[in-house]
């Protein structure tokens, strides 16, 4: 709104600025007129007569210029010059359903689309942004009753100290729960900002994906489990803590939603200049709708599961954003019941180690 009344002055001034000096120049003119004429047809003329002549003479040029402009920007483009002002004096305030139905000509009509198009994008943005309002207060608001409503419960004197213990751990978890939604609601912010800095570096990231693994064996092996990995020797180019985060989300993701007896597949390999990374798990699966928004900020596929998972709908936007970042891709793959694969290619940053 500042900014609209910043350009509003601006104008005006830049009004007045021109009126000046057509004003100027119409006055000089005229006396440029009556300075050549006068001493040929009135050569005894007052400074006076001669000044006030000038005045007329300066009147009637102007009233003539002003005539040939308003020819020249016909009515119907005055009224356009209003309706567009007005469009714009409605963004500004905050109303995006501005929407320009005026035919004219070619010019004329790129700017009105051009209006139209802005107004659409800044009302998609909105609306994106009171979503994500939204869902973070929702994300929020769920951690915070359980720690009010447990933390009233503790006052009890009558609890047992195993009740106590209970009710203690279950704040813990829920406070828990909170931080990990500040640390990636910050994180995203982070990566979503214009100069996200990429720390890249040869690593070998075969050597990264088996230490996550090994770093997850307490979760596989209490769902039992059965391992299928096959990773070739690669060196590669990249943030390694970036790609430890991409890694460690989906292989948790995958351990989780598995059933117990299941199948964890990890296999990566080098394919020309690319290198391609499946993680692959037998577990409740994505259905064909919620596929095409996995990777939005706060979707969940499955609603119920995460209140036993914790999840918060933000691990795989921020996993978009780091391979978008490394200028790769990921791509999902799912059957309901039988399982969803996760593919991430990473390309022209990877070379093949040799035996």
């Amino acid at each position: 709104m500042k900014t609209w009344r910043g350009w509003r002055y601006v104008v005006r001034l830049l009004g007045i600025l021109a009126f000046l000096i057509l004003l100027a120049g119409c006055w000089s003119a005229a006396y440029g007129i009556t300075s050549a004429l006068s001493p040929k047809i009135w050569p005894e003329a007052s400074d006076f007569s001669l000044a006030l002549i000038q005045s007329f003479l300066g009147f009637f040029i102007l009233f003539g210029v002003m005539f040939l402009i308003s020819r020249l920007f016909p009515r119907r483009h005055l009224e356009l010059f209003r309706m567009l002002i007005d469009a714009l004096r409605r963004i500004a305030k905050g109303d995006f359903s501005v929407n320009l139905d005026v035919k004219v000509d070619h010019h004329w009509g790129e700017l009105v689309e051009g209006i139209n198009h802005m107004a659409e994008q800044l009302s998609e943005m909105e609306q994106l942004r009171q979503e994500f309002i939204s869902n973070v207060s929702h994300e929020i608001q769920s951690p915070l009753t359980s720690i009010s409503g447990f933390a009233r419960a503790l006052q009890n004197d009558n609890l047992t100290r195993e009740e106590q213990m209970h009710y203690l751990e279950i704040i813990e978890a829920e406070s828990a729960r909170l931080s990990k939604i500040s640390d990636n609601l910050l994180k995203l912010t982070s990566l979503e900002g214009k100069h996200h800095p990429v720390e890249r570096k040869a690593y070998s990231l075969d050597q990264q994906l088996r230490h996550i693994i090994l770093a997850c064996e307490p979760q596989w092996l209490e769902k039992d489990l059965d391992l299928d990995i096959a990773l070739d020797k690669v060196e590669i180019v990249a943030d390694e803590e970036m790609l430890s985060h991409v890694w460690n989300n989906l292989i948790s993701n995958s351990i989780k939603f598995s059933s117990i007896g299941g199948r964890l597949g990890i296999q990566m390999k080098r394919q020309e200049q690319e290198v391609i990374v499946r993680i692959t798990d037998t577990g409740i699966g994505i259905s064909k709708e919620d596929q095409e928004r996995i990777f939005e900020r706060f979707f969940k596929a499955d609603k119920s599961r995460t209140r036993t998972g914790g999840g918060s709908g933000l691990g795989l936007s921020i996993v978009k954003k780091i391979i978008d970042l490394h200028h790769g891709t990921i791509a999902v793959s799912s059957q309901l019941g039988e399982g969803t694969t996760f593919t991430v290619t990473l390309p022209e940053v990877a070379k093949k180690v040799e035996l």
